[in-house]
């Protein structure tokens, strides 16, 4: 259950982690970083060789989240993360590892 403090914002944003990002973890680590930080949304590899994320929740939570997908978990090499903020939806009631 999120808990947000008064006056708190809520956003979406979608992400494109391109790099050595499949493999390395990526998104098992990503999934438990959003229950740390209460964030919803779902991670899958795509076919590319990037990973691509949408995670919803507190601005402060989900820019934490965004800042720690620049890093990834030790054995990722990040190059890039393209970052698509979108309308907050509320539509995830959890953070799930998403397969093709």
């Amino acid at each position: 259950m999120l808990h947000v403090e008064e006056g708190s914002s809520y956003v979406r944003a979608r992400l494109k982690i391109c790099g050595i990002v499949q493999g390395v973890f990526f998104r098992s680590s990503m999934r438990r970083k959003a229950y740390e930080l209460g964030v919803t949304g779902w991670v899958m590899n795509k076919i590319d060789g990037s990973v691509e994320a949408e995670v919803e929740g507190p601005k402060e939570a989900v820019e934490e989240i965004i800042a720690w997908a620049k890093v990834g978990p030790p054995a990722a090499v990040v190059e890039r993360v393209d970052v698509e903020w979108l309308p907050y939806e509320g539509k995830y009631k959890d953070f799930r590892i998403r397969y093709w």
